[in-house]
């Protein structure tokens, strides 16, 4: 293998061929088997209904990624005199 440079296997970005046939054998579980699934949802409690749907949502709905906003004490100067500044801009007009 060549320093630094790919020599062999998948192009980058290429999905991978076995990891997409078992989403979609997955998938077509899901589907063919959903009257089920609905019943199976029906029969539990709420709280256990409710702790599922939210189980099986991860696989639908992208995980968003926690964000922390912090202001270092010399951005929360230059902060304040922005927001004043807006308000003087905005003071013949109505408030925002």
């Amino acid at each position: 293998m060549a320093k630094g440079k790919k020599t062999g296997g998948r192009t980058k970005g290429t999905p991978n061929k076995i990891t997409k046939e078992i989403r979609e054998y997955f998938q077509n579980l899901i589907v063919s088997n959903i009257d089920i699934l609905e019943q199976d949802l029906r029969s539990l409690e709420p709280l256990q209904r409710l702790k599922m749907i939210i189980e099986l949502s991860k696989f639908v709905v992208p995980t968003l990624k926690a964000t922390d906003l912090s202001l270092k004490d010399e951005d929360e100067d230059n902060f304040n005199e922005i927001v004043v500044k807006r308000i003087i801009m905005n003071s013949d007009d109505k408030r925002i």
